[in-house]
């Protein structure tokens, strides 16, 4: 009922509107006009790049390379076709208000964090979040009390925070001032949003979403709800990730006055470039044109091509790729994205990494990311029945080799596929005080009891196992070693290796 009032309202877009990509058809006329350029950046529209460059990516691309012109309007003070351009977008997603960011997603969700705390202020937040969540926290000043997630031993990944387990979080912290949730996860796992909204409303306070991985919901009645038809108040996207943007293109949304959007509006001139780069600008405003009016088509030949592709690997002996059978398995898992594929491999004794690794050196297929027993692939109206069938072929392949890792090893992968992420150390300093405090580095195994200083996040399962300003416990750190030995990469850290830790002195 809900997807289908969602789906309704693209019918209620003003597609004359819709139809305009302002910002996209004034860089469009400004690259027209013959000026004698005396401003940023200094290659004059391309007339001083290498002829090399300019021959591989064409003219165009640089004669868009503008700055804040007139013509053209200013991302920090909006008064023309930028304003316009974001209004939109708006209109189009159902916010109230929506910002260009060409900082990424990253600077949206340090948005999150730093919209609604000040130093000391506690916000809940869920375990499994992107770092630039840690990264919001520790520029803030802001206290995590962190929710664990729902974790699935089946598939050894973490799914979303539970409304039980948000409702225990608010009890024990009823001081928090937001609580951020991460919907879809990267595995395509979507939260009970309109839950989680509710309880946080009722409460008072807003709820933010890290939404980088679902730019596409709002466009098709056969994909999730989208965060801010769910109930959220403050909403980023990476319009790049699966949609049409280029890299480093996102979008921040508001809705409601749970947050104060001039405030919004000071972190993003806080944290985004004063130099932004028009053309990844100009890209944000055709994506958003591009979905509203063409969005159900594509997106329904993108489903198809992954409905297929996961139909067709679920064929190939000793590997599983999971779809909606597996929505309501955990409390987690409340609904699924079904252009995301993940290819579970150690049915076949491999190792997710060196699937990874073998696929694309044998078949020029290149997945999104890899863990220890998964494989990691996004669909998205990009993508053509080619690749598809070039995806396939390269799992049948892999089937065929048989295993490659010696019985032992093998039965490692199994225990550590049953392992559950360590309980939460101790908090002793928040992030921002471990992040700028003296430092010095130890030992690993020696760092039991010391305070660390790093963000230490193995895959699997993609947990923070360790963040700044916690206790090192032994707990955690035979669980990374034993997750190090048996290949599963550790990120954040200088030392990747882990044979040393930062820790404050």
């Amino acid at each position: 009922m809900v997807l289908s009032k969602a789906f309704r309202h693209l019918r209620l877009l003003d597609r004359e509107r819709q139809e305009r990509a302002p910002l996209f058809e004034a860089i469009r006329h400004y690259c027209s006009l013959d000026k004698a350029p005396f401003h940023t950046p200094g290659h004059k529209q391309g007339r001083g790049i290498s002829p090399e460059l300019l021959a591989f990516l064409g003219e165009n691309v640089f004669r868009a390379d503008l700055t804040e012109l007139p013509e053209v309007d200013n991302l920090h003070d909006p008064d023309g076709v930028i304003l316009e351009a974001q209004a939109l977008a708006a209109e189009a997603y159902r916010a109230d208000r929506s910002w260009f960011l060409v900082n990424g997603s990253t600077c949206g969700v340090e948005t999150l964090v730093m919209s609604v705390c000040d130093p000391g202020d506690k916000i809940l937040l869920p375990r499994n979040c992107h770092k630039s969540a840690i990264a919001g926290v520790i520029l803030s000043g802001a206290i995590p009390a962190y929710i664990e997630p729902d974790f699935d031993i089946e598939l050894g990944i973490a799914h979303g925070i539970t409304p039980a387990g948000l409702e225990k979080a608010l009890q024990a912290h009823p001081d928090a001032k937001g609580v951020l949730v991460v919907s879809p996860t990267y595995y395509g796992v979507c939260c009970d949003l309109q839950s989680l909204a509710g309880i946080a409303h009722s409460h008072g306070l807003p709820l933010l979403v890290d939404e980088a991985h679902g730019p596409h919901f709002a466009f098709h009645p056969e994909l999730p709800l989208s965060a801010l038809e769910a109930g959220a108040d403050l909403v980023v996207q990476s319009t790049h990730k699966v949609i049409s943007g280029m890299t480093q293109a996102s979008l921040l949304h508001l809705k409601g006055s749970r947050v104060d959007p001039n405030r919004v509006r000071n972190i993003l001139q806080l944290l985004q470039s004063t130099s932004p780069n028009y053309v990844l600008m100009m890209s944000l405003d055709v994506a958003r044109r591009q979905m509203a009016l063409q969005g159900e088509t594509l997106l329904g030949q993108t489903l198809a091509l992954a409905d297929q592709a996961r139909s067709r690997l679920n064929r190939i002996p000793g590997i599983r790729c999971f779809g909606p059978e597996r929505i309501g398995s955990t409390p987690g898992f409340y609904d699924f994205d079904r252009t995301r594929l993940t290819v579970t491999v150690s049915g076949l004794g491999w190792f997710g990494f060196d699937a990874h690794d073998w696929v694309n050196e044998h078949f020029h297929v290149q997945p999104e990311m890899s863990t220890l027993h998964n494989v990691v692939f996004i669909v998205s109206i990009g993508n053509t029945q080619r690749d598809i069938d070039r995806l396939v072929a390269s799992f049948t392949a892999l089937s065929e080799q048989g295993s490659p890792q010696s019985q032992a090893m093998t039965d490692k992968m199994q225990r550590l596929a049953q392992l559950r992420p360590p309980s939460l150390p101790p908090q002793r300093l928040s992030p921002r005080q471990a992040f700028f405090a003296p430092i010095h580095r130890i030992p690993f195994q020696e760092a039991v009891g010391h305070i660390c200083a790093e963000i230490i996040s193995p895959y699997p399962p993609g947990i923070p196992i360790l963040v700044p300003g916690e206790e090192v416990t032994q707990e955690a750190v035979d669980y990374l070693l034993l997750v190090h030995e048996a290949g599963g990469f550790i990120n954040g850290p200088e030392d990747v290796r882990l044979q040393t830790l930062k820790v404050v002195q």
